[in-house]
């Protein structure tokens, strides 16, 4: 019989020290190409993570101890090996620091999106919090909101086998599991640059980063964009999740589809009197559909003024449900596309 043997590729810190001591005549560049970090991508975490640590003009001081970035490319990677035994293979599991101390241990369960390839898009962040509501004198930010759905997302994906990549990134938010989620500013792309204040240089800045990584993963045949966003409407408007992709995209429209029939079978086993009024619809002039290379889903998660669609995100067992439904669409969508 078949038997999966895991090699897994996960996050740096199981690689390299997550403290280093900075050699004479270092620099942040110098200090991350040593470790084996690609500094174009890993300068703007150093600094978040090191700030107090830091000299005049970001220098470093030989001798003292600095933190190494968790990496920000989520990868987990597996081969199967042909092996007669008739002992169950063990499951991997890899550490992701990206997801916080609680949720860092992520089982690789199963092989189910094996070579697939996935760029999370969590909406917002930096300078822009996106939409925002109130609720029980707490402020609500969508970026907060909908960066906890893509980390669980993300985590889910790749307990799944497959290779994933945050492209907003938060060094100190990992999955969290409270109501009221702090909002931040702290956010920065992929690329390691932080995140601009002008609307369409926030998404170019991240269509760049996914085309670039697309480049870089051509040898896989699936690839998929999934991007989160929570709309603001009136505030007694409540709405279902709901979807977008191009109009010319077949694979973009097949993801959203599938995504959405999986929601709507989950409505129907967990509440069968309720009904799901999800809509899947193209939306071309969405930058972030246009412009990226990967067919590409964008989701809107509910209405964060509204108080029935707020229980949707401040209780953290609906933001894990949000995330293994779609994950759940997704691995229908690869099955039948690969």
């Amino acid at each position: 019989m078949f038997i999966f043997s895991f090699t897994v590729l996960a996050t740096i810190a199981q690689n390299n020290p997550r403290e280093v001591i900075a050699q004479e005549g270092d620099g942040i560049h110098r200090l991350l190409k040593r470790y084996g970090l690609d500094s174009t991508h890993y300068v703007q975490e150093f600094i978040t993570i090191n700030k107090s640590r830091l000299g005049q003009n970001q220098w470093l001081f030989a001798g003292s101890k600095y933190l190494l970035p968790a990496d920000p490319y989520i990868i987990s990677q597996h081969t199967m090996s042909d092996n007669t035994t008739e002992t169950p293979a063990t499951p991997a599991s890899v550490t992701i620091d990206l997801f916080g101390p609680k949720y860092a241990l992520t089982p690789i369960t199963d092989q189910s999106l094996q070579g697939a390839v996935f760029y999370i898009v969590a909406g917002h962040g930096g300078p822009d919090p996106g939409a925002e509501g109130f609720r029980e004198g707490k402020k609500l930010c969508e970026d907060e909101y909908a960066y906890d759905i893509a980390l669980r997302l993300c985590r889910e994906l790749i307990m799944r086998g497959a290779k994933a990549y945050m492209i907003i990134r938060d060094s100190t938010d990992g999955i969290r599991d409270e109501a009221y989620l702090e909002c931040d500013t702290d956010e920065f792309c992929i690329d390691g640059n932080s995140i601009p204040r002008n609307h369409l240089a926030r998404l170019k800045q991240r269509a760049d980063a996914i085309n670039k990584l697309y480049q870089e993963n051509r040898q896989s045949s699936y690839h998929r964009v999934i991007e989160l966003h929570i709309d603001s409407r009136h505030k007694g408007q409540r709405v279902d999740v709901y979807f977008y992709h191009h109009s010319k995209s077949r694979s973009g429209k097949k993801l959203a589809e599938r995504i959405h029939a999986n929601f709507t079978a989950m409505y129907n086993k967990h509440q069968p009197d309720r009904g799901y009024r999800g809509t899947v619809t193209s939306r071309d002039e969405l930058y972030m559909i246009s412009k990226t290379l990967p067919p590409a889903v964008y989701i809107e998660l509910g209405n964060i003024q509204n108080d029935a669609d707020q229980v949707r995100f401040i209780k953290y067992e609906n933001r894990q449900a949000l995330a293994k439904w779609i994950a759940e669409g997704v691995v229908n969508d690869y099955k039948t596309e690969k």
